[in-house]
């Protein structure tokens, strides 16, 4: 049905449901890769239009079929023949990115990096009609290696950012439809001062909505040996940073430490407390960065300054049951919203969260207890 999203139709695929949601100027944009389907709503939850593969099923019920020569409507459909709709990202003119994975014929076998090229972005105008694809390179390029987020920055410049075995790469596409790539390899991961004998992973990228600058996420480990044997008797996490890079100059131009989530949980009748690092949820205008930690009732979050300065903690609650899967999205101006789903629904959510992710305080966003 057109108001249906089939988030678990193959019960013995192993992989999560591809589905995302993006929210600009009040519209939700939702991808639904096994529907093969995306699909615009009304921030009321009415949908407004569905682009469909129509080789996949009939056409949707309560739906008209637009042509170039309708007149006004309010509700259609396109057929597109889509394989598996992936990662979506809407910029300011409404215009629609979606990942989409190519037919194994077309993958390209990258030996030096280590990686499979198998990946496009699907652009679509502000009514749902597809307009062309993009690969590396630009308009009708060879794919890109496995997509890890579709973002827009300043002037509406597309980002795509993948993931590598060598590293992570971020694919930066300006309003005249050049090209150009940062490369963040794992063997030149920057080190904090005074940090010695640890190793390192990049856990997120996320470009500036507002600035050519990338926002990069690095999680350092150290291991931990025991004392009598010498023997190595795991790894524990030492700290996490977000550095800065300015993509015009490749260089880093500065870094803000992340604090732990601190935690207290009873073990054996006994209270102990543990430190763990937050994920990034996304940047916002001016810098704003915001993290999450996942909890009982919801998502504790952390927003910070790219400078480390203005840290604030609060938590948005959300029922366990509608956690089966979750994709959020957070817009350029703060705004927090999720696709969420139990074992028999799916909803669209949405918290207005600017001044909070601003630095202002929110009725909603109480301090998180020791």
């Amino acid at each position: 049905m057109a108001d249906q999203i089939a988030l678990f139709v193959f019960p013995d695929d192993a992989g999560m449901p591809r589905a995302s949601v993006a929210m600009r100027d009040g519209f939700f944009f939702v991808s639904d890769g096994a529907g093969r389907r995306i699909a615009r709503y009304s921030s009321f939850g009415d949908l407004l239009f569905l682009v469909f593969n129509d080789e996949a099923g009939a056409e949707p019920d309560g739906l008209r079929m637009r042509t170039e020569t309708d007149g006004q409507m309010t509700r259609w459909a396109f057929g597109f023949p889509f394989r598996s709709p992936g990662r979506i990202a809407v910029d300011s003119r409404r215009h629609i990115f979606v990942e989409e994975i190519m037919p194994d014929g077309h993958h390209v076998l990258d030996a030096e990096n280590q990686t499979l090229q198998d990946s496009v972005v699907l652009r679509f105008d502000q009514d749902g009609r597809f307009m062309y694809f993009i690969g590396m390179g630009g308009r009708g390029g060879p794919p890109f290696p496995r997509i890890a987020g579709i973002h827009h920055s300043v002037n509406d410049e597309l980002v795509v950012v993948s993931r590598l075995a060598t590293g992570w790469k971020a694919f930066w596409h300006d309003a005249q439809g050049r090209q150009f790539t940062v490369q963040l390899r794992n063997s030149a991961i920057p080190a904090p001062p005074g940090l010695y004998d640890f190793f390192a992973s990049i856990d997120a990228v996320f470009p500036a909505p507002d600035a050519r600058k990338l926002f990069v996420k690095i999680d350092y480990y150290r291991d931990v040996f025991e004392p009598l044997t010498g023997n190595r008797a795991g790894t524990e996490a030492l700290n996490s940073y977000v550095w800065i890079l300015d993509v015009d100059s490749e260089a880093f131009e500065g870094f803000a430490q992340v604090p732990f989530f601190e935690h207290t949980h009873v073990e054996r009748g006994r209270e102990a407390r543990v430190s763990l690092q937050y994920s990034m949820m996304g940047v916002a205008n001016g810098g704003a960065m915001l993290f999450y930690f996942p909890v009982e009732d919801g998502r504790a979050l952390l927003r910070m300054n790219s400078d480390g300065s203005g840290a604030r903690k609060g938590r948005i609650r959300i029922d366990p049951e509608m956690l089966v899967f979750n994709s959020f999205h957070l817009s350029p101006e703060g705004a927090l919203s999720a696709l969420l789903a139990d074992e028999w629904s799916a909803t669209m959510a949405l918290w207005r969260m600017e001044e909070f992710v601003a630095g202002e305080p929110r009725p909603w966003a109480r301090p998180l207890r020791d």
